[in-house]
């Protein structure tokens, strides 16, 4: 285990993303216990690394089609940027079923288990991003769901300035804001997460006060986006 791990880690420094992705599966095969909090991070950084070419791809292609010089061009920028999306898709996928097979399964505490349908809950609102049709109408049902599980346990078993509980608040309004178009309920989420951390900043240890700080500032600058003037457009939302 020990050597997969440092593989993992070469594989990231070396920036070869999918050899990456392919040590840590290598790793999650062979756990028969709960991970770490540093385990979790590894995966955490290198599920985001395997699919952030791919997103960005797609955000980029999207700017070039709304370009009226480029409009000769649709179909063929149209070809390409689906090809992307069914990559993100697939690689989406096999992230969120890895982490339903079997790293869930090895959750042993309400930590874990809100960390890890998060992560379900976020690679299905990635590809629902650029997802059309019954794709879309799959991923969203699959985000909703995973994001709830989440919520309802984070809500329960974890502190307000528990950096997992915030990720996920800040996460989950992302997805009501971007994906289901439902800006009040977007606002609220990031305003309830937002008040209820402000309240026991100052009971938090000072690790747990640094990880809280950062998600914080980001959760207020989307309301502040949010609450400006809708159309005004240009701003890129802060997720984790």
């Amino acid at each position: 285990m020990e050597e997969k791990i440092f593989m993992v880690r070469v594989a990231e420094q070396a920036e070869r993303f999918d050899d990456m992705y392919n040590f840590l599966k290598e790793v999650v095969a062979q756990k028969d216990s709960d991970f770490t909090t540093e385990e979790r991070n590894l995966l955490s950084v290198g599920f985001k690394n395997l699919i952030g070419a791919n997103r960005t791809a797609i955000r980029t292609i999207g700017a070039i089609e709304q370009n009226p010089k480029y409009q000769k061009f649709a179909d063929a920028l149209g070809k390409y940027k689906k090809k992307i999306e069914e990559e993100l898709f697939n690689q989406c996928l096999s992230i969120v079923n890895l982490v339903k097979e079997k790293c869930l399964k090895l959750a042993s505490n309400g930590e874990s288990k809100a960390f890890f349908l998060k992560m379900a809950g976020d690679y299905y609102r990635y590809v629902a991003e650029s997802a059309h049709g019954d794709k879309l109408t799959e991923v969203k049902n699959g985000a909703l769901e995973y994001y709830n599980q989440a919520s309802e346990i984070s809500n329960k078993e974890l502190g307000a300035c528990n950096p997992i509980r915030l990720g996920l608040a800040l996460n989950f309004s992302v997805f009501y804001y971007e994906v289901m178009s439902d800006h009040k309920k977007a606002c609220e989420l990031g305003e309830t997460a937002l008040q209820s951390a402000l309240d026991k900043i100052d009971e938090c240890d000072e690790e747990t006060f640094r990880d809280a700080k950062s998600i914080i500032e980001l959760l207020k600058e989307n309301l502040s986006l949010w609450k400006e003037e809708e159309g005004d457009g240009g701003n890129e939302i802060e997720d984790l």
